[in-house]
């Protein structure tokens, strides 16, 4: 099944839900980054964050999320954009500790409880937004919450969760972000309370095969919403040979020279999916050629 997310309003409109499957989406990133499995749940949970934080905007804004703990995984990084995509890659994909005595991956080793977690978003204005908050417990689910509460005063509870199968498959990811609007009642914030500490684990209702729309229902007594759209959503980088290509013109002449002199040529990794590009000498020259027109 394609991954997707759905945008749902609540509670006379004083809830609003953002729900996704995000299974398929975090295999690639896994397959990307060649990831061991609690490098991947803490990817995955970053990327479910991110994309859902991306259907919060609008047109062509896209945001950015940094996450900058005291775990020898991080910087893990995210880019989401409001069409439902999104990307991101871990600085140490090869980490596995011992897991947590109830058996759950220990994604808090790998991510460290202590650092920051930044959100900076391009909507298009002169000045980006940002908002950073300092990690509550590496976990990544409650310091989302936190993040929501404190940078964008907007209370919130983010679910997060990915399963790791057999032979490091990604078996569900998925996650769920309410948030309280003005206006909303206390008997209805006691309720949402009260179904948020008695439901399974968000990856385990993924896997059971609920959809995004069937976990709203749970949260919200089924008939107490309204869906406002579904959106498709994936793993997807903009990188490409042309955007490194501009890259290389943007050095100084000096720098290409160099890879046309000494190295023959020139070879870069993406971060984010791993894709190689090769560059010849003749590709160079015709760099160096056009980048002295530039400047000329």
């Amino acid at each position: 099944m394609k991954d997707y997310l759905v945008k749902a309003l609540a509670f006379e409109d004083t809830v609003r839900i953002y729900a996704i499957q995000s299974t398929e989406m975090v295999k690639e990133a896994a397959r990307r980054q060649k990831t061991w499995r609690t490098v991947t749940a803490a990817l995955g949970r970053a990327l479910t964050a991110g994309t859902m934080m991306g259907a919060m905007l609008k047109g062509d804004e896209k945001l950015t999320i940094k996450i900058e703990g005291n775990g020898p995984a991080c910087p893990i990084i995210v880019d989401a954009k409001a069409n439902g995509t999104a990307r991101g890659y871990v600085t140490q994909p090869h980490l596995d500790p011992e897991r947590k005595p109830n058996g759950k991956l220990d994604v808090s080793a790998v991510v460290g409880t202590e650092g920051s977690l930044s959100v900076v978003k391009d909507l298009g204005m002169k000045e980006h937004f940002t908002g950073s908050v300092p990690l509550v417990s590496g976990e990544l689910g409650e310091d989302f919450t936190y993040y929501f509460a404190t940078s964008e005063q907007t209370p919130s509870s983010v679910a997060l969760g990915v399963i790791i199968g057999q032979g490091e498959e990604v078996e569900a990811a998925g996650g769920f972000i309410i948030q309280m609007m003005p206006g909303v009642k206390s008997e209805t914030v006691d309720l949402l309370e009260q179904k948020l500490s008695q439901m399974p684990p968000i990856s385990s209702l993924i896997q059971q095969g609920k959809t995004p729309e069937q976990i709203i229902g749970l949260l919200t007594e089924e008939n107490n919403h309204r869906i406002m759209e579904k959106m498709t959503t994936l793993f997807e980088c903009h990188c490409s040979k042309e955007r490194i290509a501009n890259a290389i013109v943007g050095l100084g002449e000096q720098d290409i020279t160099d890879m046309i002199e000494e190295d023959g040529g020139a070879e870069t990794t993406c971060h984010f999916c791993n894709e190689i590009y090769t560059f010849s000498r003749e590709e160079l020259q015709k760099l160096l050629e056009e980048k002295r027109s530039e400047d000329s």
